[in-house]
């Protein structure tokens, strides 16, 4: 392979910006407009010098001299326009862009089941949602329109040297390889030590993040005196790998100036020569050097430039894979709507596996009824596979074989929106988001009114606490709900199920982080909500599922037995050994 083959196949994922970028051809070609008109003034100048000494000063006129410095300013004028117009279209596109990526990529993330973050890391997916996107804009923004105004200020200022002396262009040609080879290979150093400056602040960022997140455990076991030395060796780290990148800039500054200058200080004795001999004006030196110059110049950035394309074809090929993903879980061809009446929920042969543990069944052959209205709860030991009924009721995942269906529709063939507002869920560690109580009540119906949002929170017990809070319902409750007491934010997780009015309730440990006192109270508030409901509880509590209608009790994926409480006791030898050590021996068989 040839290294042009190899450099388009490293930048082969930049095309993949295409369809992001097409949608603003028009601002695309004034931007190219812009940079046409400011590469034809810069080069432009030193034409202007030239006639102003060869002519201007050799015609002894002031006003033959005025016109041209007249003349030299009308350019300057042109080159400011359309620089300051290809700055400002450039940069608009690459904010622009890089928002639109940034916003599809988001998107996309949004519509992927659980089983994508099995295999990807949330934080992976933030750092290609803000490091990624970042380079890639300033790739759109600034690189891309440097790379082609200086292409062609190369271009034209190796042509113009030719024209102006074809003997000098030799020299210089010769002189620029001299040049640019040590500014490519100090600029090669100084990126690779900027790519490992920003690693190892973001390395101490990442390790600030998880500290600050966990600052309760910290303090309790004492840890804040070593958690600082961690962060400040951390920051050591990056300071020390931030100086190394400072000094290799520093000297690629000091070659550059040195080896620019050496070389125009040569091609100038050089040119002097030439214009003591009689063999060019004084004027066309001073434009040759002026090209050099801006040759010169165009080509160190060339190189600056490729680095950048590099990095960030890099970042591109890494969005792509996330927009390439495809979730398994996908929408029906036709949906059918939902049923208002029917059979209720039915897992018919149920068979699944999650594939980060293939081989391993969470589900075996699990068929299971629930009747319209009906009130059954699913217990068992850990792993016995109570969670992953709900996960595959509300198509987080899709089983391996056997059907779900609800009022005789098979999931599948549900819209996904349609099937996820038919179901209210309210799980063991409640979600909270960093809004206020009426945010967070109303997450899954935003245009309730805040009459139903109080009445949601009367019935979860929730009212008295929120109205005590500084300012109510407009409460800010901080990152992940930290001013709330675990019990506080399951009252409002409880609050927003029962807002959303839902003909399914699925309820994971509901009451788990509650009191005695408001457990008695929601407890009541969801008996109230579940009537005319069908709804699914997952208990380790045995004691908050003894008037279900129905236990079913649950080991290896499989049920063992279901019944009511009494029946249990009496007939199932694992239901009896949960309710025992949760009861107590005396208990239980006072119970039967």
């Amino acid at each position: 392979m040839s290294s042009a083959e190899a450099s388009t196949r490293r930048l082969g994922p930049l095309f993949a910006l295409g369809p992001f970028l097409r949608p603003y051809a028009g601002r695309w070609a004034l931007a190219f407009l812009a940079l046409l008109t400011s590469a034809g003034a810069t080069l432009a100048l030193p034409m202007a010098f030239r006639y102003l000494i060869d002519r201007g000063f050799a015609s002894g006129s002031r006003a033959h001299i005025d016109r041209y410095f007249i003349a030299l300013f009308i350019v300057s004028l042109i080159l400011a326009g359309a620089t300051a117009l290809r700055f400002y279209w450039v940069s608009w596109l690459g904010e622009r862009v890089t928002a639109d990526l940034r916003r599809a990529v988001y998107d996309h993330i949004m519509r992927m089941s659980p089983q994508f973050f099995e295999f990807t890391q949330t934080g992976e997916v933030l750092s290609r949602l803000t490091t990624d996107t970042t380079l890639i804009q300033t790739v759109v923004g600034t690189s891309l329109s440097l790379g082609l105004r200086n292409a062609l200020l190369a271009a034209g200022g190796i042509g113009m040297l030719v024209l102006t002396s074809p003997v000098l262009s030799g020299y210089i040609i010769a002189v620029l390889i001299v040049v640019v080879a040590p500014i490519v290979f100090f600029g090669r150093r100084v990126r690779r030590l900027s790519r490992a400056s920003q690693d190892t602040v973001a390395n101490a960022s990442a390790l600030a993040g998880e500290v600050l997140n966990a600052m309760p455990t910290v303090q309790s076991y004492t840890q804040e005196t070593v958690e600082s030395k961690r962060f400040g060796a951390a920051v050591e780290r990056a300071f020390q790998t931030a100086l190394a990148r400072i000094r290799a800039r520093a000297a690629l500054t000091a070659v550059v100036i040195v080896f620019v200058f050496a070389a125009i200080v040569f091609v100038l004795w050089l040119g002097a020569q030439a214009v003591l001999a009689g063999q060019m004006s004084a004027g066309q030196l001073s434009q040759f050097i002026l090209y050099a110059v801006f040759t010169a110049g165009a080509v160190g950035t060339l190189a600056e430039v490729w680095g950048d394309l590099q990095r960030a074809a890099g970042a591109t090929d890494r969005l792509m894979q996330l927009l390439a993903a495809r979730s398994p879980v996908t929408e029906p061809s036709t949906p059918v709507p939902m049923p208002s009446k029917g059979e209720g929920i039915r897992f018919d042969q149920v068979g699944f596996s999650y594939p980060s543990r293939p081989g391993i069944e969470a589900l075996s052959a699990f068929s299971l009824a629930v009747r319209p209205g009906e009130h059954v709860a699913l217990v068992g030991p850990s792993g016995a596979g109570k969670t992953t009924l709900f996960q595959l009721l509300l198509r987080f995942y899709d089983p391996q074989s056997g059907t779900i269906s609800i009022n005789g529709v098979p999931t599948r063939h549900l819209s996904l929106d349609t099937l996820r507002q038919s179901i209210g869920v309210v799980l063991q560690d409640s979600v909270i988001f960093s809004g206020s109580v009426l945010d967070n009540i109303r997450y899954g119906m935003p245009d309730a009114s805040s009459e139903q949002v109080r009445r949601a929170a009367d019935m979860a017990a929730a009212a008295d606490f929120i109205e005590q809070l500084p300012e109510g319902y407009d409460t800010f409750l901080g990152e992940r709900g930290v001013r709330l007491s675990g019990g506080q934010r399951q009252r409002i997780a409880i609050a927003r199920a029962i807002l959303r009015n839902p003909p399914i309730l699925l309820l994971d440990e509901a009451t788990s982080a509650l009191d005695a006192a408001s457990e008695r109270l929601v407890q009541t508030a969801l008996d109230n909500a579940a009537q005319n409901r069908t709804t699914l509880v997952i208990a380790h509590r045995l004691a908050t599922v003894q008037q279900a209608d129905r236990i079913v009790v649950m080991e290896h994926g499989r049920i063992v037995a279901q019944g009511r409480h009494s029946e249990l006791l009496r007939d199932s030898p694992l239901y009896a050994q949960l309710a025992a050590l949760q009861f107590g021996a005396m208990a239980a068989s006072d119970a039967v």
